[in-house]
């Protein structure tokens, strides 16, 4: 339906035709079209034997899931909050929200209560929970992104990188869609060198660094730090020598950003970033 407007002004009359119709219409739209979000908080990723055999994992071994429920097919985020593994809550980061995809926070237990490697035990068993749930709320397991701040980086780069976490629940690592550390350690963890009583000036590359795992066969790495001057002592020098040895083992795809101007606290620039990553890999999955 057309409409017309008759307009008097100063006497004198005019007759404005006007795409109104169209107006109308799009503002008459219900909301039935758009994405709507649901949050589904303190999901247990342990089984139910672990949490009864383990009041810690049982307080604190929960996720907090954010998805597009009228969606299918959508990619998801795992994300680790930092902390230097000894404090920190899971959450579910406003940048991320309704941007089409799933949010994943993740809570996993803390030192001095545990030592290494139990939190990182705990990052793959709610990776592996992601994996194998979350086709059940019309995500697609092919679409899984890891992605974390400071120790949660940290986290997510061994459990990427180091194939024998996820592979005690038949999880072949290389199906990690992309790994996107914000500012995380690459080499061992200062509070894993603090619980050996190594200082924490006192640099180690073993087991449980990043570094250790470089191999050339990883999913895609996209490595963000501040900037090297502003940023934790190192931590920017520390991302550089992992993508350096990442290429000279001849993995191709490791990326690193150097955020100009912004310390530690780096996310605010950094969660634009990670979604451009995740929909550039997104491109190439059928």
């Amino acid at each position: 339906m057309n409409y017309t407007i008759n307009i008097k002004t100063k006497g004198l009359h005019r007759v404005i035709a006007t795409a109104i119709t169209v107006i109308a219409f799009l503002c008459g739209q219900t909301s039935s079209a758009q994405t709507t979000y649901r949050l589904i908080e303190n999901i247990p990723y342990y089984s139910e034997a672990d949490r009864a055999g383990d009041e810690y994992i049982a307080e604190r071994c929960k996720i907090d899931l954010y998805y597009p429920e009228n969606s299918e097919n959508y990619s998801t985020v795992v994300w680790f909050h930092g902390g230097g593994i000894t404090a920190g809550q899971k959450e579910i980061p406003a940048a991320l929200k309704e941007k089409g995809m799933a949010v994943i926070g993740v809570n996993y237990r803390l030192s001095p209560k545990v030592k290494a490697p139990a939190y990182i035990e705990d990052a793959a068993a709610a990776v592996a929970w992601t994996f194998q749930n979350i086709k059940d709320y019309g995500g697609n397991p092919d679409k899984i992104f890891l992605s974390g701040h400071s120790a949660g980086g940290y986290l997510i780069s061994m459990v990427g990188l180091d194939v024998e976490y996820l592979k005690q629940y038949d999880i072949d690592a290389n199906r990690i869609a992309g790994l996107i550390p914000f500012s995380g350690h690459t080499i061992t963890h200062f509070t894993i060198r603090a619980e050996n009583g190594i200082k924490g000036s006192q640099p180690i590359i073993d087991q449980y660094a990043p570094l250790y795992h470089v191999r050339p066969d990883a999913p895609p790495l996209l490595l963000i730090t501040g900037d090297r001057e502003l940023e934790l002592l190192g931590r920017y020098e520390e991302n550089a020598y992992l993508m350096r040895m990442m290429k000279v083992v001849g993995h191709t795809e490791t990326h690193l950003l150097e955020l100009d101007g912004y310390n530690h606290g780096m996310t605010f620039p950094a969660f634009p970033l990670l979604i451009k990553e995740i929909k550039r890999i997104e491109k190439q999955i059928p």
